[in-house]
């Protein structure tokens, strides 16, 4: 998904625009989580970037996704701009301590 939100609404207010926003981006993980892995591999990983617009996006983990809606509706932006990419990831194991 490599989507700009919109910040402001007609008919909403802007608490349930920001609302709005996070449930998107959940419902788009969690759709994506569902779909079966290749072989070999053990979850999907997301690359994840946010920030006002494309260029100005830093890459983020997927923990905080939802922590620059709200920078941005706190900055008061126009729109957020969201990059959240699924790639197929296979578990390392951790390293044993003697």
């Amino acid at each position: 998904m490599k989507k700009s939100f919109p910040l402001t609404s007609a008919t909403h207010k802007p608490a349930r625009v920001v609302e709005g926003i996070k449930a998107d981006i959940r419902k788009y993980l969690k759709r994506e989580r569902r779909k079966p892995l290749p072989e070999e591999t053990d979850f999907w990983d997301f690359d994840c970037r946010a920030g006002k617009d494309e260029p100005a996006a830093t890459t983020i983990h997927v923990s905080e996704i939802t922590k620059p809606v709200d920078a941005a509706a706190a900055n008061n932006w126009d729109a957020v701009y969201i990059e959240i990419l699924a790639k197929p990831a296979k578990r390392t194991a951790k390293d044993k301590e003697v």
